[in-house]
C-alpha cells in the first residue's frame, strides 16, 4: 500500500476564501475573506480567535471542536439564532457556499444547514465537498487521560473519513442506554432483552469495525512514512478491547452471534454494575512512541505533544488519501508549545498537507516564519484586521 502526499495534484483541494458569521460566540458580525493556504490568528486569549476555529469546525458531522450544544454558540444579546457561511473554492474555479446555523422559528431553534443556499439534511452532506481535523489544547492530556478521552479522539478519526461514523456511534449508545435501562427496570423478560441485544450486536461490530478499519489504515500511513529523525515522533497505535479482538479473529455475521452470547451470559453482571460492561464503548486506543519503543502516557509532556501533533499529520494524509480531498487543518493554540526549529519544521509540514491551515496563537511574533507565505490576522474583541498577506512568489 502507497500513500502518495497530500499535495500530490490528483487530490481536489478546496479552500476558503470568506468566512461571514452573525451572532456567532463573540461575534455580532464578521466578513472575512482570505487568500493563502496557510491562515495564522493572533490575540490575546478572549480576543475570539478559536470561536472562528469553532465556526469552521460545525462543517463536519458532529459537534464541533469544543462538543457545545449549538444553542451556546449564539451570541449573547443576540436574537438567539446564528449563522456561520463559507465560501469554498470549488473545480475548475467554481466556489462553494455552505451554510449552517441556527434559526428561531415561533420561539423555537431550528438547526439548519444549506449547500449553495439550497437547504440540506445535515452537516453529513458537506463531506463530500469539504474534510476538517482539528487539533485543541484540550486533547494535550489525550495519552494520561481516561480511556474515554481517547475514543472519542478515535471517533472523531473515523469521523472524518467515514461521515456515517457518528450516526451509528449515536445509535449505538441509545441501544445501550434502553438495554441497562431493562436491566435496571427489571423488565427482564427474554423478548424484550433478545431484541435489544440484537441491536446492540449489530451496531456493535459495525463501530467497532469502523474503528478498526481506520486504525489499521493509519497505522499503515505511520509505517510507511515514517522518519526517525523527525521532530514529530511517529506513533505505534492499536485498539485494545474484547470486541476489538473478537472482530479480529471472525466475521462480521459470526461476531454478531458471539457478542450476542456475552451479552446475554453477562446480563447479571451488567445489572450488578448499572453498564453494560464489555463492548466498543469499553475499548481503548492504544499508542506507543514510535522511535522510544515506550507507551505514549509514559513519555514527557514536550514529547507527547510532539506525538500528538505527528499523529493529527498522519490522519490528514490519511483523509486525503482515503476522500481524495485535501482537508482544512485547525490547529488551536498550536505554535507556543514549541522552540524556534520545532515550530518551523511543524510550518514546513503543514505546508506539505496541501490543504488549508488555520492556526492560533497569542502572540504574533510565533508566525514570523510565516510571513509573505501566509495571510496573518490581529485579532481583538471580535475584530479581525488583516497584518500581512501572503505574496505570490
Amino acid at each position: 500500500m502507497t500513500f502518495p502526499p497530500a499535495s500530490d495534484p490528483s487530490f481536489c483541494v478546496r479552500r476558503i476564501g470568506r468566512v461571514v458569521l452573525a451572532d456567532f460566540r463573540s461575534y455580532p458580525a464578521l466578513d472575512l475573506r482570505v487568500s493563502s493556504g496557510m491562515v495564522a490568528l493572533a490575540g490575546d486569549n478572549g480576543a475570539g480567535k478559536t470561536n472562528l476555529l469553532e465556526a469552521l469546525s460545525l462543517f463536519t458531522p458532529g459537534r464541533g471542536l469544543r462538543r457545545a450544544d449549538l444553542s451556546e454558540m449564539a451570541r449573547e444579546g443576540g436574537s438567539g439564532g446564528f449563522a456561520v457561511s463559507l465560501e469554498i473554492a470549488g473545480e475548475e474555479g467554481g466556489m462553494l457556499q455552505l451554510g449552517a446555523g441556527i434559526e428561531i422559528v415561533d420561539g423555537a431553534s431550528q438547526r439548519k444547514f444549506r449547500l449553495d443556499r439550497e437547504p440540506i439534511g445535515s452537516a453529513r452532506a458537506f463531506a463530500d465537498h469539504v474534510r476538517i481535523v482539528w487539533l485543541t489544547p484540550a486533547m494535550d492530556g489525550l495519552f494520561t487521560g481516561p480511556a474515554g478521552e481517547r475514543r472519542r479522539f478515535l471517533d472523531r478519526l473515523v469521523l472524518a473519513v467515514d461521515s456515517e461514523h457518528g450516526a451509528r456511534v449515536n445509535a449505538l449508545e441509545r441501544a445501550l442506554r434502553n438495554r441497562n435501562r431493562l436491566l435496571e427496570e427489571r423488565r427482564g423478560e427474554k423478548i424484550w432483552l433478545d431484541a435489544a441485544e440484537r441491536e446492540i450486536a449489530e451496531l456493535a461490530v459495525s463501530v467497532a469495525a469502523a474503528r478498526r478499519e481506520t486504525v489499521e489504515r493509519l497505522a499503515a500511513l505511520i509505517r510507511a512514512t515514517r522518519n526517525d529523525d523527525s521532530p514529530f515522533p511517529w506513533a505505534e497505535i492499536a485498539l485494545e478491547g474484547e470486541i476489538d479482538l473478537l472482530i479480529a479473529e471472525r466475521p462480521a455475521l459470526e461476531a454478531e452471534d458471539v457478542f450476542r452470547a456475552i451479552l446475554r451470559d453477562n446480563r447479571a453482571r451488567d445489572a450488578a454494575a448499572g453498564r453494560t460492561l464489555i463492548g466498543p464503548q469499553a475499548s481503548d486506543l492504544a499508542v506507543l512512541h514510535g522511535p522510544k519503543q515506550c507507551e505514549a502516557r509514559r513519555a514527557s509532556t514536550g514529547e507527547q505533544k510532539a506525538l500528538l501533533v505527528g499523529l493529527v499529520l498522519a490522519h490528514a494524509r490519511l483523509v486525503a488519501a482515503m476522500s481524495g480531498i485535501a482537508p482544512i487543518v485547525l490547529l488551536d493554540e498550536i505554535a507556543a508549545h514549541f522552540d524556534p526549529a520545532r515550530r518551523r519544521a511543524l510550518f514546513d509540514a503543514l505546508s506539505e498537507l496541501g490543504g488549508q491551515v488555520w492556526m492560533t496563537g497569542a502572540d504574533i511574533a510565533l508566525f514570523d516564519d510565516l510571513r509573505s507565505r501566509a495571510d496573518i490576522f490581529a485579532v481583538a474583541s471580535g475584530r479581525i484586521t488583516l497584518v500581512d498577506g501572503a505574496r505570490d512568489e
